[in-house]
């Protein structure tokens, strides 16, 4: 077997040769991260996939960020290193089901958060990620808003809003595992550290937190806050581009559980022999891409 550092030259080499660019999610493994032109939430990442010059899109996340690249820049080839990298909580809802939903409300606007199926997102008026899902629900006209699929999210959002938010019944497996008791026990064994906790976390974790965040929007707030110890609330695989972006700043897991298991489904490997054989390609049909990508840009254009 390769080392680590035999790969990512390899990696490199091929990534030249096919003039791709390598996006890797915060939640992906160190090393994967490392070899990245860009480390990022996925609204960082959207923006990259329709704005950076490239001929090839190698995405290091789950199945909808690379169906989101491939809306964005039907002219790319995107590939998805592992084909079978999935997000659960986007299987929580199907076009099928959102469009009985908007048939009982028919006056509302669907805002759908990116974790979702771009036939999802095809039913949708916009889409939001956690960075701006509250700028977003402001942003549309309407005033009762069905959000899709992450209730907790959706519970966070209608905190900030005088619209009628009405969530839907998803969650993500990580996140809301958190408990309060959680928030106490790192607080014990950390009691001068500031708790950030991500807004895909149920309630009764967020009210205990300090701050509520992006993945993104938690590294900026620790690169710029002047204390230097964090409780971190989210994925694990943060903590990595953490000790990069913020040294000396001492960072704890708000829990050790905290593992999507699908973001690390992605190895250096997986990376190299996508580029070799420049598969496995996404590519979603026009007639959904079309209706998803105005949904997507619609986000993009909110400020």
């Amino acid at each position: 077997m390769q080392d680590t550092a035999t790969l990512q030259e390899e990696i490199l080499r091929l990534k030249k040769k096919r003039n791709a660019i390598i996006l890797a999610h915060n939640y992906q493994r160190p090393e994967v991260q490392d070899i990245a032109d860009l480390t990022g939430d996925s609204l960082e990442l959207a923006r990259a996939a329709a704005a950076l010059d490239s001929d090839t899109i190698v995405f290091c996340g789950v199945d909808f960020m690379a169906e989101t690249a491939a809306i964005l820049a039907p002219e790319k080839t995107v590939l998805l290193p592992v084909t079978d990298a999935c997000c659960p909580m986007a299987g929580m809802v199907r076009a099928e089901e959102l469009r009985f939903a908007r048939s009982r409300h028919p006056d509302a606007a669907v805002v759908c958060y990116v974790n979702t199926t771009a036939d999802v997102k095809a039913e949708s008026d916009i889409c939001c990620t956690s960075a701006n899902a509250i700028d977003v629900v402001n942003a549309v006209r309407e005033d009762t808003v069905i959000f899709v699929p992450d209730k907790n999210l959706g519970q966070y959002v209608a905190r900030f809003t005088k619209k009628t938010v009405l969530p839907w019944e998803g969650f993500c497996l990580v996140h809301d595992r958190y408990t309060p008791a959680d928030v106490t026990r790192a607080k014990e064994l950390h009691p001068d550290a500031v708790v950030l906790v991500h807004p895909e976390c149920r309630p009764g974790v967020i009210d205990r937190a300090d701050h509520v965040a992006s993945t993104s929007g938690i590294v900026r707030h620790i690169r710029n806050a002047p204390g230097n110890e964090f409780i971190i609330g989210t994925e694990i695989g943060i903590l990595h581009r953490l000790e990069k972006e913020c040294p000396g700043k001492r960072c704890y897991p708000l829990s050790e559980k905290a593992v999507c298991v699908n973001m690390k489904k992605t190895a250096l490997v997986h990376v190299r022999d996508a580029l070799i054989s420049h598969q496995p390609g996404i590519v979603v049909p026009e007639e959904i891409a079309g209706r998803a990508r105005r949904a997507i840009e619609r986000m993009l254009a909110v400020p």
